[in-house]
């Protein structure tokens, strides 16, 4: 099924502004399209559907999720495969696809719901850099434009925010602060040691560059908890279906009711990864019914070793993985970075839990700080000045409603203002992955539309 079907009729063509032009604002700004709305895309690379997930050029970062659930639309689950056979991508449904593949799949379909006609579509290559309530509407500001864009509606899609950069080391030619800057990190010297800070799957696409090309190089990952992300495995093909009690829940009753699903079903012949997929439709329901203190204890206790299983990586690089492990090319250690000193310019000497290390360079991948308190982000900031946003109580993203409404610093939701995808983390928890936010996407357009 392709996804040339003529659009449902719109009550109304709002122009709508998308701030970010990702894989959250890039489905959005395809939904609002085939609605016929009138969209501007503020994208500061001058191009959509990259992000910071689908940025890099390095073919050997795959997507953590199977060909079969990475379509970019609900109601279309083959459309991904449908793309890969005109692009003459050989793509099977259990394949994973490479990260900049995906990309270029985003870009496609954003092209062909702009020349289809229903909508408009504007594309500004510049930074946002502030959001004026004007009216019943917006205007938006970027850095090389006084006037702005106005809209009846803005959406905001602005990602994941990166790191903060590591504690106690100081700025330096070998503190890499960008692990998506493939080029720098290719660039670095073939016998290079390099410490990896953090051990998500950042770390580990990031781990990849470094070691695949160059036989001499050593890779230190090192993190608080030193776990990384689990493997998928080739035949895991069944379905399981967890029974969630009713009435309030707690974060240690969740992972209790985890613990003996997986033990269930081992007794079965059943592998846990069933258990942590069949999950993975109720995790919004079950956050919802989490009491705010009961959803701090799920993040201070149990997150990391729900993320680690829930976010895992492709069996081809796990392999690799074990392969560099073997021939004693990467560690992985737990405990974090104790301290850091340079007893000479070029060559940091860094203090692991098992003693100090001298390293040629350190990479910073800990992964997003979601805190906008924290920020240094203009656009955040100014609308935190002007109170249109403020931090969820985990300051896990901005506060909004379930389905995405913002709400302002009085408490109040903020009219025709929404958001799309990790803004959205802390009252939905999964709301980082494609297979969330292509529903994100499809209702914010059904509703600026309808």
């Amino acid at each position: 099924m392709t996804n040339d079907a003529a659009p449902p009729t719109p009550t109304s063509t709002p122009t709508v502004a998308i701030i970010g032009g990702g894989a959250s604002g890039t489905l959005t700004a395809i939904n609002l399209l085939r609605r016929g709305a009138s969209v501007t895309l503020f994208e500061s690379r001058g191009e959509a559907g990259y992000g910071v997930a689908y940025s890099t050029t390095d073919g050997r970062h795959l997507l953590n999720v199977r060909a079969n659930n990475m379509s970019g639309f609900p109601d279309d689950r083959d459309d991904l495969l449908d793309w890969a056979a005109e692009a003459g991508i050989e793509l099977g449904p259990i394949d994973f696809l490479p990260r900049r593949d995906y990309a270029r799949y985003l870009r496609d379909r954003l092209a062909h719901a702009a020349e289809a006609g229903a909508g408009t579509l504007e594309t500004v290559g510049e930074t946002v850099i502030d959001v004026e309530p004007v009216g019943a509407g917006f205007r938006v500001l970027t850095s090389d434009d006084d006037e702005g864009h106005v809209a009846d509606a803005v959406v905001l899609a602005y990602g994941n925010p990166p790191p903060q950069p590591l504690a106690g080391l100081p700025e330096a030619p070998w503190n890499l602060s960008d692990p998506w800057d493939v080029a720098r990190i290719s660039a670095l010297p073939v016998d290079a040691t390099v410490l990896v800070v953090g051990t998500g799957l950042t770390a580990v696409d990031t781990t990849v560059t470094l070691l695949d090309d160059a036989p001499d190089r050593r890779v230190i990952m090192v993190s608080r908890h030193g776990l990384v992300p689990n493997p998928h495995v080739d035949d895991q093909f069944t379905s399981w279906v967890t029974p969630v009690p009713d009435g309030p829940l707690t974060a240690d009753g969740i992972a209790a009711l985890v613990r003996d699903q997986i033990e269930y079903a081992a007794g079965l012949g059943v592998d846990w990864r069933a258990v942590i997929d069949g999950l993975r439709g109720p995790t919004q329901s079950i956050w919802r019914r989490l009491a705010e203190p009961e959803r701090r204890r799920f993040r201070e206790v149990y997150a990391r070793e729900w993320e680690v299983r829930r976010h895992r990586m492709a069996p081809r690089i796990a392999a690799l993985l074990d392969a560099y492990r073997a021939e004693g090319r990467l560690e992985i250690l737990g405990g974090g970075v104790l301290g850091c000193r340079t007893d000479t310019a070029e060559q940091p000497v860094v203090s692991l839990a098992d003693g100090d290390r001298e390293v040629t360079a350190v990479i910073n991948c800990t992964g997003p700080s979601p805190d906008i308190t924290r920020t240094d982000n203009p656009l955040l900031l100014a609308l935190q000045k002007r109170g249109l946003i403020a931090p969820d109580p985990l300051r896990l993203g901005i506060d909004v409603t379930e389905d995405g409404h913002v709400i302002g610093a009085d408490g109040s939701v903020v009219p025709n203002l929404l958001t799309v995808g990790p803004p959205c983390k802390g009252a939905l928890y999964e709301a980082t992955a494609i297979p969330e936010i292509r529903g994100q996407a499809a209702a914010v357009a059904a509703h600026l539309t309808s």
